[in-house]
């Protein structure tokens, strides 16, 4: 069998999304946008196998998406073991969800096992909790907003639109530079997809909000509507370190005026990083959604 991965191009987008409709997820992989910016970083590519849409790595890398659309899931999944095992290749799947794997069970029983991996985990929270800050358990999150309010009495939350982008970007490229990003690898990949998404803003349907202290923007966030309706993903959040409170202001303020329409905010993973998970659960996620590896019984 040939399989030849395609990279993701904007022509692209009608076709994926066809088919990433049937998906039946909160997972942040799953949105066109997401797919898109990082495919560049990450060399991801696509394939139709069966009337399902699978994404691997273009250079040949032998792991692929569980299989999302119209067709026949086994009929897919026996084309790409079948396509590994005519290569000499061990056959495996990632970003699996908890959910993902339950079908493989039921199409393979026994046959697969999973390796769950918490850094790839995505956070996903109430909107309407992260949008309140009420209670004892978001006191100290009330407090920040409080304080952030009171040093600068002249702040404001705007949505980001074609008027303001371009200030988004001199933002991030400000932050880029006081983060050291060119001399992290991972920093500096991060940064790029930052600033594509403010590129690429309209043409990708994208969801964002500023944050303007003294008429200067120090904090945006960018997400998109997820698959399931009640969802919406957060891709991209920023803010000046100087600006006290920054952050948790405009996570605030996001959820509030972006995320309203949404049940739910996918605010991704943490890809291990020790701050970052800490921030993550200090805003007490309502579940995760775990994701993991999965090859044959004993390949593991």
């Amino acid at each position: 069998m040939e399989l030849k991965m395609k990279r993701p191009e904007m022509e692209d987008r009608e076709l994926l999304n066809r088919y990433l409709s049937y998906a039946d997820t909160r997972s942040c992989e799953m949105v066109f946008g997401n797919i898109y910016l990082w495919s560049r970083f990450y060399n991801t590519g696509f394939a139709i196998v069966e009337d399902n849409l699978v994404f691997g790595e273009v250079d040949g890398v032998y792991s692929y998406t569980f299989p999302v659309g119209p067709g026949d899931k086994k009929k897919t999944v026996d084309a790409l073991m079948e396509h590994c095992k005519e290569n000499g290749e061990i056959f495996q799947l990632h970003n699996i969800t908890r959910e993902d794997f339950a079908k493989l069970e039921e199409l393979y029983p026994g046959r697969f096992e999973i390796r769950y991996d918490r850094d790839y985990a995505d956070y996903v929270y109430e909107t309407e909790k992260l949008a309140k800050l009420s209670g004892k358990k978001y006191h100290s999150k009330k407090n920040h907003v409080n304080k952030f309010m009171s040093l600068y009495g002249d702040w404001a939350y705007e949505p980001i639109t074609k008027a303001n982008v371009e200030e988004c970007f001199r933002m991030v490229l400000e932050w880029r530079h006081e983060n050291g990003c060119d001399r992290d690898e991972e920093k500096n990949a991060e940064i790029c997809v930052a600033q594509n998404a403010l590129r690429l803003y309209e043409e990708l349907g994208f969801k964002g909000g500023a944050l303007r202290v003294n008429g200067k923007i120090v904090a945006y966030t960018i997400g998109e509507p997820g698959i399931k309706k009640d969802t919406m993903i957060v891709h991209i959040e920023k803010a000046l370190a100087e600006v006290q409170g920054a952050y948790t202001v405009i996570n605030q303020q996001f959820a509030l005026h972006e995320g309203a329409a949404y049940q739910y905010l996918n605010r991704e993973e943490d890809l291990g990083e020790e701050g970052l998970r800490q921030a993550k659960m200090s805003y007490k996620p309502v579940f995760l959604i775990e994701k993991g590896v999965v090859r044959e019984r004993g390949l593991l």
